[in-house]
């Protein structure tokens, strides 16, 4: 099954970005730059690779604040555990 075989149920007052080159539906523009530079990288002009890097950069500051915390969560989650196993 390809991309364009997808069906996209779209509510009717919901925003849409959809894509010049394929028509899939994105609910944000941000995401809407990382398809385009993704999935048609050789299609896009200057400010869409722009948008793209700008998104880009802005997924990997997300995702390595998600790390650091999923990495707190973890770390604190161990201590209270080896503190109940001590005490008990």
């Amino acid at each position: 099954m390809t991309q364009s075989d997808h069906a996209y149920d779209v509510p009717a007052d919901a925003p849409v970005f959809e894509c010049d080159y394929c028509g899939r539906p994105f609910a944000r523009e941000r995401w809407l730059a990382l398809h385009h530079g993704l999935d048609h990288p050789n299609e896009l002009d200057d400010d869409e690779v722009t948008a793209f890097r700008k998104a880009h950069e802005d997924e990997e500051d997300s995702l390595g604040a998600f790390r650091l915390q999923a990495l707190g969560a973890l770390v604190a989650i161990y201590f209270v555990l080896l503190m109940i196993y001590a005490l008990v």
